[in-house]
């Protein structure tokens, strides 16, 4: 893939620091992008080659890529990746911007967009609709596999690669995408080990093992819907045509709930904005310019 200016940056939250990239035009409105779950920031490089013209803003969620993981006694709860939005935003002076969201990504930038609305100024869902939700009668359930999966957790370790090409190949494996795109996600979301031993010079994936967690709680129905029915800004939501089930048995749940939603369905899968890039970025710039 041909290369873009990219300006690395940092960003001091209250109990972390993000890590994240910046690229385009630094006078345009910031699109801060949010990527999915075991994703990183690179996963909008292929749209940031396709969008030279407009500034995106990607970071990397805590526990992904590069950005610091939370404190050993915290846990990885969706509604804590709003708060990290927040103090994001703060950061960034708490002006309107635009949200890019794929995937977990896209629930995020739309919870976020509900409950703080005076910061969004539209809302672009990749693969991305509504929010994971369980029956209300699951919900000892849900609390007992959750327990049960950190206990889990503490025996379980992160697999090691000779190369950084043979850990993309590895996550090329579990997804949708080409080996160029698993390179793209691998470049930032592994790290090689120091020392002396077997392992010296081998690498591993960066991301924290708790984002595997059983989550101890889910919305219900009718909250998602709520929260969703209160997406005032304007949201643009792109779906793959050979996404993930998820997404496809959200769409009679959801898709009528948004209160000012543009549709579109594009050929490819999950990862559609890395690998059709151009009619993704197509999409959005018509949708920005509107």
């Amino acid at each position: 893939m041909q290369s873009v200016p990219l300006q690395q940056l940092s960003f001091q939250l209250r109990q972390l620091e993000l890590q994240g990239w910046r690229s385009g035009d630094t006078k345009a409105p910031i699109c801060l992008c949010l990527h999915g779950w075991l994703d990183n920031a690179n996963s909008f490089l292929p749209l940031a080659r396709a969008l030279p013209d407009m500034q995106l803003l990607a970071i990397d969620l805590p526990g992904h890529g590069r950005s610091q993981h939370r404190s050993p006694d915290a846990h990885y709860h969706f509604l804590d990746w709003v708060d990290d939005v927040l103090q994001l935003v703060t950061v960034l002076g708490a002006q309107p911007l635009h949200l890019i969201g794929h995937s977990m990504g896209g629930m995020i930038a739309g919870a976020f967009a509900a409950a703080f609305p005076e910061y969004v100024k539209s809302l672009v869902l990749i693969d991305s609709l509504g929010l994971v939700t369980a029956p209300e009668g699951n919900t000892t359930q849900q609390l007992r596999q959750a327990m049960l999966s950190r206990q889990k957790r503490l025996d379980k370790r992160k697999p090691y690669y000779p190369s950084l090409q043979a850990a993309a190949k590895a996550r090329q494996q579990q997804s949708d995408f080409s080996i160029t795109e698993a390179l793209l996600l691998s470049e930032r979301g592994t790290v090689q080990l120091p020392g002396n031993d077997d392992k010296a010079g081998f690498f591993t994936w960066s991301a924290d093992l708790r984002l595997r967690e059983v989550s101890a709680y889910r919305f219900s129905q009718a909250q998602a819907r709520q929260l969703i029915a209160d997406i005032q800004p304007p949201t643009l939501a792109i779906m793959a045509t050979e996404g993930i089930a998820m997404m496809a048995q959200a769409k009679p749940a959801f898709l009528p709930v948004y209160p000012h939603l543009q549709y579109q369905e594009l050929s490819g899968g999950h990862h559609l904005h890395m690998t059709h890039s151009m009619e993704v970025a197509a999409q959005i710039r018509s949708f920005l310019t509107q």
